[in-house]
């Protein structure tokens, strides 16, 4: 059995989130079980995303449609409660090895925004035995997180007005 790896692909370049959802497609074309749960999104692909089950699962725990930074103070107590239960079923499919791949998409986000520390992402990225690819995309990368990872891909625009 190969070795299970963590990838990170960070920064102020597009393609994070693409670059991850290659490999789901690459995962699940091999019968690989592939689930993907989103943080910090607006809901603007969720629906298209759900078509490619049931070889590649999509979660997303926020209830609101609106992007995280546009909502007001009360409903961003809301977000941050079910982030962390987005969270925690990470940590669970994690423990339990239910998904060959494991895609953490905008998870860096929740520790630019302080919902979580790169810590407690740290302590979801060790279970004792590690049986599931993990990919965590996002703007930032700490060096807590960035030891963790086996790879880490910096993504930034070289040229362009996107």
């Amino acid at each position: 059995m190969e070795k299970s790896t963590i990838r990170a692909y960070y920064g102020t370049g597009a393609g994070k989130s693409s670059a991850a959802l290659g490999y789901a497609v690459r995962g699940a074309s091999e019968g690989r079980l592939v689930y993907i749960v989103q943080f910090m999104k607006a809901e603007m692909n969720y629906d298209y995303l759900k078509k490619l089950e049931p070889e590649i699962k999509v979660f997303r725990f926020e209830r609101t449609k609106d992007s995280f930074e546009d909502l007001p103070a009360d409903k961003r107590d809301e977000e941050i409660q079910n982030m962390k239960n987005g969270l925690n079923f990470a940590r669970k499919v994690i423990s339990t090895g239910e998904a060959d791949l494991l895609i953490l998409d905008e998870v860096l986000g929740l520790i630019d925004e302080n919902i979580i520390s790169d810590a407690e992402l740290a302590g979801v990225l060790s279970p004792t035995v590690l049986t599931t690819d993990i990919i965590l995309t996002g703007t930032h990368i700490t060096p807590a997180i960035e030891n963790k990872a086996d790879f880490v891909y910096s993504i930034t625009e070289e040229k362009g007005d996107h």
